[in-house]
């Protein structure tokens, strides 16, 4: 498999997966393929050369005048194409990788469509892996598997659900949509008994049913203008606590914080170049996960409280490691 064919794969992917819009800085900096400090005029010509080809293909790539681009899965569709032997291969070996992902709900289709390639082609002895959801994968893809007939079908589901205070408790749901964002999947439905819209977290669904009654016939209709990308949020924007955050974004950093932001919350900025971002949070312990995970130069600032939980944790990591 070329680094070109590689590259563009993963994008694909990266697009796909991705369902708010996305910077060129952003893709350059997740997308493995773009070589570490590229200059900016030639990593924007590998970026609209790779575009080009996936457009090409059938993906339907749009962007604004501010430089976000978004994948327009609802106009995306499978051109015929040729395949040369490389890109075959390397087609079969980033299938390959999600058909034994026990994240990746959808694997018995995809290994039947695998099987449609043809055999003649050596993909070698390589061996690869992916991992979608980085909790519990097994019990998420089975679910999430569930889910989705489900959506396709406008059938029901009645499952038991855990929020994140630690409540159980059963829930019957028109089920919308599914999207996958930070690792975890996310069901997207209107909950019958509150008559609202939620947003539920794939990890925390247990013993997900289908209506089993009138199979064929669907039980509700998805609202028209119904649009799963209002629902994508940040990884701490889901829970049932809310409270509001501050986060401050030192100078050298400030070339991220759109990208951090993805359009939520205010991004106002500060003397010397620096930017204090202010969002609406829901879980205090993925907020503290995602200021760490994406520093130096991205610090909490509040609320109070929280402060003193990072530094407690941070003292006992340094405890443990010396």
């Amino acid at each position: 498999m070329t680094e070109a064919v590689e590259r563009v794969v993963n994008l694909a992917l990266f697009l796909a997966a991705t369902p708010v819009p996305v910077t060129a800085e952003r893709v350059r900096t997740e997308v493995l393929g773009y070589p570490q400090g590229q200059d900016d005029a030639a990593f924007l010509r590998m970026f609209e050369r790779d575009k080009d080809d996936l457009k090409r293909m059938g993906f339907v790539i749009d962007g604004d005048a501010e430089g976000y681009y978004r994948l327009d899965v609802s106009a995306t569709y499978a051109t015929a194409l040729e395949l040369t032997p490389s890109e075959m291969s390397a087609l079969r070996i980033a299938g390959t990788a999600l058909a034994e992902d026990p994240s990746f709900p959808f694997g018995s289709d995809l290994r039947l469509a695998l099987a449609k390639l043809s055999a003649e082609v050596d993909a070698g002895q390589v061996r690869v892996s992916a991992r979608l959801a980085d909790e519990d994968p097994r019990r998420q893809g089975s679910t999430v598997a569930a889910l989705s007939s489900a959506v396709s079908a406008r059938k029901r589901v009645a499952f038991d659900y855990t929020n994140s205070l630690g409540v159980a408790g059963p829930h019957e749901i028109e089920p919308y949509g599914l999207f996958l964002h930070d690792g975890r999947w996310y069901l997207v439905g209107r909950d019958a008994a509150r008559d609202d819209t939620r947003t539920y977290t794939g990890a925390r669904i247990a013993d997900a049913t289908v209506n089993p009654v009138a199979p064929k016939s669907p039980d509700f209709d998805r609202p028209a203008d119904f649009d799963i990308a209002r629902f994508v949020r940040l990884p701490f924007q889901f829970g049932s606590e809310e409270f509001e955050a501050e986060i401050a974004i030192a100078p050298e950093a400030a070339w991220r914080a759109r990208s951090l932001a993805s359009g939520q919350g205010e991004l106002r900025p500060e003397a010397g170049g620096a930017v204090t971002w202010r969002v609406s949070a829901r879980s205090r312990e993925r907020l503290l996960r995602f200021v760490i995970e994406n520093g130096p130069g991205v610090e909490l600032v509040g609320p109070p409280e929280l402060l003193a939980t990072l530094a407690d944790g941070l003292d006992r990591v340094v405890a443990r490691h010396g």
